[in-house]
């Protein structure tokens, strides 16, 4: 049982691209083995029995030497505790008439120091732990560019790894009657173009965090290139492309996803771990930025809240669950879910929803570890400003740079893409510039592993660490050898650090982006840049036409013209119909959700928002409710006041 879980790291070439939705049916039908072929089967020839070797240096010699221990925990580690494997480690896999040589690392942010997991027991308890065994590995093949690796060695070798041209899966062979030392199945598996495999499933419309003061606008994922072309102006105010960023996020396994894991709290948790191991190495890649997990849930006895086929109101039951039953601070919160739901995609998520703590999340349908990594990928590219790119791909203006492998932000596209369009990036930037996502410059302090020289983060008995050698070679290196500070050297990396010495204190080390934000400034001792924050809620902006909310301008007209592009309605509309406190204009409902609040006159623009010209037909995507249009005279002459109505939540936009 103890590679069970490791069948889910391949990629099966059956299975629908995560966007589609995953193909279940090879899954339910047959033996294990059956869900690896696609209709027709594999040849023989595309699975391999292996002998995996560890590279292991020499004493004395730049020379390695392979051998059949394939372990890789510490040896003077602690039997009582938790077994802490090697920084680094290197493998040697021949099959196919070739030899691969796998350079791995230990994905060291994969988990952070206060990673908690819990499950509950029979009496429905929580049941908590604290950290866990730590075997999870990236890499690439020497000596081949584009080449990948994500790979556990916790139980043998057993992952994924790419050369460019083919994937390949490798697992150890774990048979009670006929166990065969050291002997791993390997199967190759070229990429093949996938479609939708549910034509009958309704296309969902995607939740979105950005309509609307509250966020309540819901629209389905419509593409438009508008606005891309402003980011340009903001590339040197601030390093948002330069700076890693980090994303902290919290996982939770429904009581389905771990039925679909035979029943196995540590394989549902090990399966889940080897996704965002996986979802990493993309995101670190593509985006500069790193995937951390700061805790996991498993729902071990029954699901905790209502898990429905509409994906859509499954989310909101889970944001509702995060606020009600979820304590651990993180970034977002994303459901594995062991069901098929009534969608044609795979996963669902609140579109620039991160660091909300009501819109920070989303979820994602079973599928192999491949095929999920691409689905995470997806509903943590909508929590960070991305949309899908089918719309503008086919109007030619927003192009997939590998047309053979395709994009990952693409409703249809090839078995496990590995990049994110120009689009994509474009948009997760001008999010980062508009003010969203200001969590993801919060490096955590520490993580879960003892000190490692060249992880990138300076721990207890450390001095720098300026990371890998490839890492300091680009930067810190003259600084620091060996996690060691060289002469007369205060740091060796960090925003405020320049030629191995501290910036002055005052010195601007992440400007501000917009009237909401705060500059941050070097303190003169320290080489980090201090946290980023943002001007309060409530603060005047855009010369005094908008105020501040969460690190944004919210404006009127802004809305608006986000909306269906023109302006806001007269400040007329505003002052007669939000201060009656009727269903044409108030400041939200009264008491028990009886009756509606009246405007105080100082507060008539922070209730209905009213457009000029709002038609049924907004800028992007379908409009879920009613336009409803109220004619006011005023100074001789008819204002047209508008207001849209939401038939999900019954609440205008506001």
């Amino acid at each position: 049982m103890l590679a069970v879980w490791c069948f889910m790291l391949f990629a099966a070439v059956g299975e629908r691209l995560a966007v589609s939705g995953v193909d279940r049916s090879a899954l339910q039908d047959g033996g294990m083995w059956d869900w690896f072929a696609p209709p027709g089967r594999l040849d023989a020839g595309d699975s391999e029995i292996t002998y995996p070797k560890r590279l292991v240096q020499q004493i004395e010699s730049e020379e390695e030497m392979a051998h059949d221990f394939l372990d890789t925990r510490v040896k003077n580690s602690s039997r009582s505790s938790t077994p802490v494997h090697l920084a680094q480690s290197c493998f040697q896999v021949e099959a196919f008439g070739l030899t691969f040589t796998l350079d791995l690392e230990l994905n060291h942010h994969l988990l952070s120091s206060d990673y908690v997991e819990r499950h509950f027991n029979h009496k429905g308890r929580p049941l908590q732990s604290v950290g866990g065994e730590h075997c999870y590995y990236q890499g690439r093949l020497r000596g081949l560019s584009g080449s990948w690796a994500a790979v556990s060695t916790c139980h043998g070798l057993c992952g994924m790894f790419s050369d460019g041209v083919f994937s390949y899966g490798i697992e150890p062979i774990h048979n009670s009657s006929n166990q065969v030392d050291g002997a791993h199945f390997i199967r190759r598996m070229q990429d093949i173009r996938l479609g939708p495999h549910c034509p009958d499933c309704r296309e969902e419309d995607e939740p979105d965090s950005r309509g609307g003061d509250e966020g309540h606008a819901r629209t389905r994922e419509q593409q438009g290139s508008a606005g891309l072309k402003r980011s340009k102006r903001f590339v040197h105010r601030r390093s948002v492309q330069t700076e890693t960023k980090f994303i902290e996020l919290m996982v939770v396994n429904d009581n389905d996803m771990f039925v679909q894991l035979r029943s196995s709290s540590s394989q549902t948790k090990n399966f889940a771990k080897a996704v965002v191991n996986t979802a990493d190495t993309i995101f670190q890649e593509q985006l500069n930025t790193r995937i951390v997990l700061v805790a996991m849930e498993t729902w071990t006895t029954k699901n905790m809240m209502p898990v429905v086929e509409d994906p859509l109101e499954t989310l909101q039951n889970f944001m509702k669950y995060r606020k009600d039953n979820i304590r651990e601070q993180s970034d977002v919160v994303h459901l594995f879910s062991g069901r098929t739901f009534h969608s044609s995609r795979s996963g669902t998520a609140y579109t620039g929803g991160v660091c909300s703590p009501t819109r920070g999340g989303g979820i994602n349908e079973y599928g192999s570890v491949g095929v999920m990594a691409i689905t995470l990928c997806q509903s943590l590219g909508q929590n960070i400003g991305m949309r899908w790119n089918n719309a503008r791909a086919s109007a030619g203006d927003c192009r997939c740079p590998d047309a053979w492998v395709g994009c990952i932000m693409e409703e249809i596209g090839f078995y496990l893409p590995r990049k994110f369009s120009r689009c994509s990036v474009d948009e997760y930037t001008q999010f980062l510039l508009q003010g969203g996502g200001s969590c993801l410059f919060n490096k955590p302090n520490k993580l879960l592993d003892p000190p490692e020289c060249g992880n990138g983060f300076v721990e207890p008995g450390e001095e720098c660490d300026c990371g890998s050698q490839v890492e300091c070679a680009r930067s810190g290196g003259a600084c620091c050898k060996k996690c060691t500070l060289t002469h007369d050297a205060m740091c060796s990396n960090g925003l405020c650090c320049s030629s191995c010495k501290y910036e002055q204190r005052g010195v601007v080390c992440r400007g501000a982006v917009n009237d909401c934000d705060i500059p941050e400034t070097c303190t003169g001792d320290s080489s980090q840049c201090p946290h980023n924050v943002h001007k309060l809620d409530g603060y005047m902006c855009d010369n005094s036409q908008g105020r501040c909310y969460g690190g944004r301008c919210r404006t009127r007209d802004g809305q608006c013209k986000g909306l269906w592009g023109f302006n806001s309605a007269d400040r007329f509309c505003y002052e007669k119909l939000n201060a009656e406190g009727t269903e044409k204009g108030n400041c939200g409902q009264g008491p028990g959700g009886q009756g509606w609040l009246q405007c105080n006159k100082p507060d008539v623009l922070c209730g209905f928002l009213f457009c000029a010209n709002a038609t049924t037909k907004p800028k992007f995507g379908d409009l879920q409710g009613e336009v409803t249009s109220f004619t006011l005279y005023h100074q001789n002459k008819y204002l047209d006041c508008r207001w849209v109505v939401t038939s999900r939540t019954s609440t205008p936009f506001s």
